[in-house]
């Protein structure tokens, strides 16, 4: 008697706002495919370009290295990738749909899109399906918290309140860490093409001065918990 497996969907898993060669390492060891570099300079986990491109050589062949932008002028844009080959674009900030394909040498590099999502209800009031057609040209809409500054501060939003059908591949962030990312892949999933995840505080040394300083042992239980969270997915789609 034959057995059928359920088939996975495996949710993509990219670690942000690394500084350390030895958190490269670590991220790679425990499965991530893509690793971010905060190229924002008001940033606590800020590098330049050149340490960015220093890190991203330890990445092995199918890791994809994203810069992260704020704000950032096309001319420095484009001066950023001449030092990453193969690298994502990460626009955090307040660009439009021309910038963002400027920026991309009018899309010869692909890039991801932050959409802010608001805190509590009011999550409720965020076009996303609108959102997610003005940056069409993007590879996927990434979601995080709208705080002040930029990047979620370490907190979610109400996933719930998102819309139920997003024509976009997404990439869930915002406060995600392994105690809550598989509620997170489970209420988002059903709502887009595809899902990714983002996680950065969520996998650093506990304390105020260690952002940007990643814990290993947090990494690969976060990955571990992801791949439960696909398998969990599978099960209910086959009814297994």
């Amino acid at each position: 008697m034959s057995t059928t497996h359920p088939v996975l969907e495996r949710t993509r898993i990219k670690i942000c706002g690394l500084t350390r060669e030895q958190d490269v390492d670590a991220a790679v060891a425990a499965g991530a495919d893509a690793i971010g570099f905060v190229l924002y300079a008001k940033s606590p986990r800020y590098v330049s370009p050149q340490r960015a491109a220093q890190l991203a050589r330890r990445l092995p062949p199918f890791v994809t290295p994203v810069l992260l932008f704020v704000n950032e002028s096309t001319i420095n844009t484009i001066a950023a990738y001449a030092y990453l080959a193969g690298a994502t674009a990460q626009f955090h900030g307040e660009e439009s749909p021309e910038q963002c394909w400027a920026a991309t040498q009018q899309g010869a590099r692909p890039y991801l899109r932050a959409a802010r999502i608001p805190l509590g209800d009011a999550g409720a009031g965020f076009d996303l399906v609108k959102y997610a057609l003005d940056y069409s040209q993007a590879q996927a809409i990434l979601l995080d918290a709208h705080v002040d500054g930029y990047g979620g501060g370490g907190q979610t939003f109400n996933w719930s309140l998102l819309p139920p059908n997003v024509n976009a591949h997404l990439v869930l962030s915002g406060g995600l860490n392994a105690a809550n990312v598989i509620d997170g892949i489970l209420a988002v999933r059903p709502r887009c093409k595809s899902l990714s995840v983002d996680v950065s505080s969520g996998v650093e040394l506990d304390g105020p001065g260690n952002k940007g300083i990643k814990d290993p042992e947090k990494i690969h239980q976060f990955v571990a918990v992801v791949r439960a969270a696909d398998q969990q997915l599978a099960e209910i789609k086959y009814h297994v």
